[in-house]
């Protein structure tokens, strides 16, 4: 069979593929990155003193931040146990099925795993630390392809590491190397080429999770930030539509670490796009036109500065961390005045069964009630296992809570009443 014969046999095959519903599909904070998750409940709506009942404890997995992901029975998460990234299966149950090495992992700032991987259909993508991404096949656990940041595409590392979760989008996934030229890409995810590439503003990247929208009109848009600026790509020819500046520091001062550090995947509603970025112009409200070719800003709020923690958008309310506080803070989606906060730290937010879950970089998880963007604190305990910093972004999955700290990750029944 000639080389041109399998190519058009492989594109048809990846074709169909791109076209068919993705029977498996998980990834970082849920469905569509919102940190809601609908899908849950009948979940109790208080704790005993010490917490939900643990169900499982899993204390090997290596160094890291990144969150699992949870589908089809099956645990996938990344950690380092040396100075490699490894990708782990469990079941539910906290047995270990499979793990595979895949390259070096960031040893220095923090270090340990940070990208949350992302699964679609037998396919799962995941980076490391120096921003390497890979496919694996979860049927044959093996490596299908990789790409390497700084070989492949110049790519340039921020200074904690590259801390992006892949985004899988019909037949590509998309990747923010930092360089120059490589700035943000589209590659096919079946194969690892190029499908487009932008040099966007020339930044390193913004330890920043992407996310696909759709202005009203129809358009897909690809919205992600790097150093200094939240970018609009045309999701399928590469386009830079937009960009707004993150105008906190002047050109002079900025430097690694400095005002680059935008980890809050945007919330999008309507034909609105709401931001947090405590490194830069902290809470924002953006309008987009029908087009998504044009935006305006409607409001900015410097009291509402989430750096990595998540935003929740619950009625008309939008929830996260404050960082100069050590908050819960709730803000009007609309006016962008604050309304509420808990002084219960800084922390990682998410929400389910009309609960808010809080975990506190203080070590204590907290389930908060909301009305109308006012908070209450309900429950809280106290997550004394595992090392290092309370960074990871928990999930939920069929009634269960998964926290990851460091080398474990607990499991806790958010099912059992309060005997």
């Amino acid at each position: 069979m000639t080389r041109i014969s399998t190519l058009l046999i492989l594109s048809v095959i990846f074709g169909s593929a791109c076209k068919q519903p993705i029977d498996l599909y998980a990834q970082f904070r849920g469905p569509d990155r919102t940190g809601i998750f609908a899908s849950e409940t009948d979940l109790s709506r208080q704790w005993p003193g010490d917490g939900p009942a643990e169900i499982f404890y899993i204390d090997s997995i290596g160094d890291g931040y990144g969150s699992p992901v949870i589908t089809d029975g099956r645990m996938y998460v990344t950690g380092a146990p040396d100075s490699m990234a490894v990708l782990y299966c469990y079941d539910l149950e906290g047995n270990q099925l499979w793990s595979i090495e895949l390259g070096r992992e960031w040893v220095t700032t923090y270090p340990g795993s940070r990208s949350a991987p992302t699964l679609a259909g037998p396919y799962l993508y995941t980076g490391t630390g120096y921003g390497d991404l890979y496919c694996v096949d979860i049927r044959e656990q093996e490596i299908t392809w990789s790409r390497n940041l700084q070989e492949d595409f110049q790519g340039i590392l921020p200074r904690f590491g590259h801390s992006e979760s892949p985004l899988v989008h019909g037949d590509k996934v998309f990747w923010t190397a930092g360089g120059s030229e490589y700035n943000v890409l589209a590659l096919n995810r079946f194969t690892g080429e190029t499908t487009w590439s932008s040099e966007g503003m020339k930044e390193r990247s913004g330890y920043h999770p992407p996310r696909v929208i759709t202005a009203t009109g129809g358009r897909e848009l690809l919205l992600t930030f790097t150093a200094y600026h939240l970018m609009a790509f045309d999701v399928d020819s590469g386009e830079l539509l937009w960009t707004h500046a993150q105008d906190n520091y002047p050109a002079e001062e900025r430097k690694p670490g400095i005002g680059d550090t935008h980890s809050n995947t945007v919330i999008y509603e309507n034909g609105s796009i709401w931001y947090a970025a405590g490194d830069g112009n902290c809470g924002v409200k953006l309008v987009l036109s029908e087009d998504g070719g044009n935006i305006s800003e409607a409001w900015r709020n410097r009291g509402f500065d989430s750096y990595m923690g998540g935003i929740l958008k619950l009625g008309d309310h939008i929830y996260g961390s404050a960082t100069a506080q050590p908050q819960l803070r709730s803000i009007h989606a609309q006016t962008g005045i604050i309304a509420d906060s808990l002084m219960i730290g800084r922390g990682v937010v998410i929400a389910a069964d009309s609960m808010i879950y809080y975990y506190s970089q203080n070590g204590k998880m907290y389930l908060v009630a909301y009305n109308d963007g006012k908070l209450k604190e309900v429950s809280s305990y106290r997550i004394s296992k595992g090392s290092r910093e309370h960074f990871s972004h928990p999930i939920i999955h069929e009634g269960v809570l998964y926290v990851r700290r460091g080398q474990s990750i607990m499991g806790y029944d958010l099912k059992s009443e309060i005997s």
